[in-house]
């Protein structure tokens, strides 16, 4: 855990204490909130439990956001076939698509915490490093690392660090290729 996070975390306890003996308080440090992301997996299938795994990974590793499974900022989708990619409408808000077959190549938990890292504002890094989790499929099928490396969640730390708004420019930005097309699926004949 983070200074910060822990940091926040006695803030609120003492908060909580305080205000069960009826003294009044004031937090000290107001600017050390999280801003919310509100995910939604309604539609996310067999990889819902996957996408709280992923929000779980961020939440642990950042100290500006904290995800919560509360609403529409960020929707997760399975799908079949196409790839996996995310949709950037802004800042912390967008749209994550699992593709089932490459989910049974590479690492599922993987896929999702990186396709998030799009929503929270990281660009691909395709270098090869499974440590670096931007680095998508380019670290091959056999990394399984779901976790963001310091440089990366010091980024998101660094684009969400007092923001409070909940909408940036409305432009999409698409994020698609960090994972190698998925081998096409045996059709049965007869």
């Amino acid at each position: 855990m983070s200074a910060r996070r822990l940091h926040r975390l006695l803030a609120t306890l003492v908060a909580g204490a305080v205000a069960v003996i009826g003294a009044p308080f004031v937090s000290a440090s107001p600017a050390l909130a999280a801003r919310t992301i509100c995910y939604d997996t309604s539609q996310a299938g067999s990889f819902a439990s996957t996408a709280h795994s992923a929000a779980s990974i961020w939440n642990n590793y950042t100290d500006n956001i904290t995800m919560s499974n509360c609403g529409t900022h960020l929707r997760i989708y399975q799908i079949w076939g196409g790839g996996s990619y995310a949709v950037r409408t802004s800042l912390g808000y967008g749209r994550v698509y699992i593709d089932t077959y490459q989910a049974q190549q590479y690492s599922p938990l993987r896929i999702m915490t990186h396709e998030i890292g799009h929503i929270l504002g990281l660009p691909d890094n395709y270098n090869g490093q499974c440590s670096l989790l931007m680095s998508g499929g380019s670290a091959g099928t056999s990394c399984t690392n779901p976790y963001p490396a310091a440089s990366e969640a010091d980024r998101v730390d660094q684009l969400f660090a007092g923001t409070a708004r909940t909408t940036d420019a409305n432009t999409s930005t698409v994020f698609q290729g960090s994972w190698p097309a998925p081998a096409p699926a045996a059709v049965p004949v007869g």
